[in-house]
């Protein structure tokens, strides 16, 4: 019987690390992000309701959709934001769902579903387990400003963006404190693996 993970965190919480660490071991990980990117690919039925809700002047001259104006234009914007989720977060579902059957029937035990926004997406019955990569507020702060070169204040527009890191502690089955090395991450992803019975 498979057993399929729900993996998440928040914006710079280490989580694409962890994932990685699953990837290393040949357990096939599911990324939501991969899929978002895919589902608003030019033509796609999502991208044609994304330019008729937005308008072209977030398109590229290349047609494609300037993630960073349209970025820019929904996290400044609850409502900007619940439309473009309402669009995207259906054909990434659906398109999730599909992989995660394809694999199943492909013989694969275990199945990672990487998805950022898992608990705030009501995702979690995708998945038969959820497990958080956690850091605190200011490790999570200093190191998107220097992993995306954003101003303090854009910096914390994304992190409020998102549910805070320790209301989603109190939801998931299992969390990985990722404030400390990459050798204790792993450990600590060792031993939530070896209680589910996942061999690494």
């Amino acid at each position: 019987m498979a057993i399929t993970i729900g993996l998440t965190g928040g914006i710079a919480s280490g989580k694409s690390t962890v994932s990685h660490m699953f990837k290393d071991k040949g357990i096939v990980v599911i990324d939501a992000d991969l899929i978002a990117r895919k589902v608003v690919e030019v033509g796609e039925e999502a991208y044609l309701q994304i330019v008729q809700s937005f308008g072209n002047q977030i398109l590229l001259p290349d047609k494609t959709i300037d993630r960073q104006k349209l970025g820019s234009i929904v996290f400044h914007s609850e409502e900007k934001r619940l439309l473009l989720n309402s669009i995207v977060h259906p054909a990434v579902r659906k398109q999730m769902l599909k992989e995660k059957e394809e694999h199943i029937h492909n013989g694969e035990n275990t199945i990672i579903m990487d998805i950022p926004l898992l608990f705030e997406s009501q995702l979690t019955a995708l998945v038969d387990r959820t497990l958080l990569v956690y850091v605190d507020y200011e490790t999570q702060l200093t190191r998107l400003m220097s992993r995306n070169q954003l101003s303090e204040e854009d910096a914390v527009a994304r992190i409020k963006s998102q549910m805070p890191l320790k209301e989603k502690v109190q939801l998931a089955d299992a969390v990985i404190d990722n404030n400390g090395t990459i050798e204790e991450t792993k450990a600590q992803l060792h031993d939530v693996c070896r209680k589910w019975g996942i061999i690494l």
